[in-house]
């Protein structure tokens, strides 16, 4: 995998982070767009791209994983409370060990999805992950970095953890590379199945959003065209990707 994607993995996070600072606490209209239009496109590229290539493999428990990724997710966000998907609230004050608990979750989630960015997996494919995990990691990094302030972290401690959270993708991608180089190759379906892991996650996480982008699970005609414009934005890569 390219050093400059991890790079722009990286430098994505801190820098959607960073925007907790441009936009004001009670106006989450903008965060609101960015979720429906990242829940779209991340919902895109799973049917468009993702699941047609781990269904195009002779693995047979593919759904199988899929699932299993879909009830991962719904175990971290035990711990994360729905920060994936931006939709983390805090009703108690004296929640001190949340910042903890929110990190080691988001960097279980952020890892497993860096480990099908391998060679295995043609480029096109490995860039529409990349790409989806960029678009999914904005609304997060925004979330994550006010949810770190308002537990009372300072401003260069959150931007460390924020930090942590943003190197888990790359080194999930550099395990899923070390098992692929050091590994026999009777592993081949490992990668197969860690890409039906992320697509379970891809889905959960994306339902999740467009079912709660609005309140009282009602769209405007604004968050509307946001989704459609996601979803023809994933669809005009799935077609450059083919």
């Amino acid at each position: 995998m390219n050093i400059v994607i991890y790079l722009v993995l990286i430098a994505t996070v801190l820098a959607s982070g960073s925007l907790v600072f441009l936009i004001r606490s009670d106006d989450q209209k903008l965060l609101k767009l960015l979720l429906a239009f990242s829940g779209a496109f991340l919902i895109g590229i799973s049917f468009l791209i993702l699941v047609p290539e781990v269904f195009s493999k002779n693995a047979r428990l593919a759904g199988l994983f899929v699932l299993l990724g879909f009830l991962i997710q719904l175990v971290l966000e035990l711990i994360t409370g729905g920060a994936e998907h931006g939709h983390k609230h805090v009703h108690e004050e004296g929640e001190k060990a949340a910042p903890w608990l929110l990190l080691i979750g988001l960097c279980i989630h952020a890892f497993l999805e860096g480990m099908p960015l391998v060679s295995r997996f043609a480029k096109e494919v490995q860039h529409s992950l990349v790409l989806g995990i960029v678009i999914h990691n904005i609304p997060i990094s925004l979330t994550l970095m006010g949810l770190f302030l308002h537990y009372g972290c300072k401003k260069t401690k959150a931007f460390i953890y924020l930090g942590i959270f943003a190197l888990m993708t790359p080194l999930g991608s550099l395990a899923g590379m070390e098992i692929e180089n050091n590994i026999a190759a009777s592993l081949d379906l490992f990668f197969t199945y860690s890409m039906a892991v992320v697509i379970g996650i891809f889905l959960h996480v994306s339902t999740s959003i467009l079912f709660e982008t609005e309140e009282h699970h009602r769209y405007n005609i604004q968050k509307f065209l946001t989704v459609c414009l996601g979803i023809l934005v994933a669809f005009g890569v799935s077609l450059l990707a083919h």
